[in-house]
C-alpha cells in the first residue's frame, strides 16, 4: 500500500474489482456481509435524493435457472450477429456466472419515487437512471474491499425479468448481478484476456475546455505498490 496516498486502500479495491464469471465458487456468505454490501449500494448518492432504486436478492435455484436458460438464449441470438471470426471469438467467452454465483441482487429503477418534483431532473430525464448505475457501483465496490466477485449479465430482455420476478411494469429492472464468494479476482479483465477489447489509455480520454483539446501523459493508474 501506498501511504503516501489518502486511501490508497479505495484506489487498490477500484483496481481490484472485476466483472466476474468463472471464478464463482457458490460458497455461502459470512453473516452480516450481504447486508453492509446493500449497505453500501444504498448509500450512493441520488438525483433530488429521490433514491430511486430497490434490490431482489436472489437465491432461488429455479429462478437462476429459468434466468441462466433465458440469458443463453440471448447469447446464441447475439452470436447469430458475428462474423466468422467474431463468432469464434466470442464462443470462448463466458458471459455469466448466474448458476456458479453464491446469489444474485437485480437493482431496479422506479422514475415515479420522489415524483413529480425531483430536484435535478426536469432537464435531464436519465439522472435518475444514473442513480441507479451509482448505486450499482457502491455495491460493487464493497462486494470487492469484502473479498466477493461481482458480474453484470447484460444478455436479456427486461420483459423476461420484470415477468420472472412479479416487478411492476413501471419499475426497470437495470442490473442483474452475480454475487459470490471467488477462488480468486484476475489481474486482467476477461475481455482484455479473451482478445475481444482492450482498455483505453487515460491520455486518450481526457480533454480541456473543448473537445480534442490537450492529451495529457497521465498514469493510467493511481500510483500503489502493485498493479492490482
Amino acid at each position: 500500500m501506498n501511504r503516501d496516498i489518502p486511501d490508497a486502500g479505495l484506489y487498490e479495491t477500484i483496481l481490484r474489482r472485476r466483472d466476474v464469471r468463472a471464478q464463482f465458487d457458490g460458497r455461502p456468505l459470512l453473516p452480516g456481509v450481504l447486508g453492509r454490501v446493500l449497505a453500501a449500494a444504498h448509500a450512493a448518492p441520488s438525483v433530488g435524493m429521490s433514491q430511486p432504486w430497490d434490490f431482489i436478492v436472489i437465491d432461488d435455484d429455479s429462478l437462476k435457472t429459468a434466468f441462466w436458460s433465458h440469458v443463453q438464449d440471448e447469447r446464441a441470438r447475439f452470436a447469430s450477429t458475428l462474423s466468422d471470426e467474431l463468432a469464434g471469438r466470442f464462443a470462448d467467452i463466458k458471459i455469466d456466472g448466474v448458476r456458479e454465483s453464491t446469489l444474485s441482487v437485480v437493482v431496479t429503477y422506479d422514475s415515479a419515487r420522489g415524483a413529480p418534483a425531483v430536484l435535478g431532473r426536469h432537464a435531464i430525464a436519465d439522472a435518475g437512471l444514473y442513480s441507479v448505475c451509482l448505486a450499482i457501483e457502491n455495491l460493487w465496490l464493497a462486494a470487492t474491499a469484502e473479498g466477493l466477485g461481482v458480474g453484470w449479465v447484460s444478455f436479456y430482455r427486461e420483459a423476461f425479468v420484470r415477468d420472472l420476478l412479479g416487478v411492476p411494469d413501471a419499475v426497470r429492472p437495470v442490473a442483474w448481478l452475480c454475487v459470490g464468494t471467488v477462488s480468486h479476482l484476475e489481474s486482467t479483465p476477461d475481455l482484455e484476456r479473451c482478445g475481444w477489447a482492450r482498455r483505453r489509455p487515460l491520455s486518450g480520454a481526457v480533454h480541456r475546455n473543448r473537445w480534442g483539446d490537450w492529451r495529457p501523459s497521465f498514469e493510467t493508474k493511481p500510483a500503489h505498490d502493485s498493479p492490482g
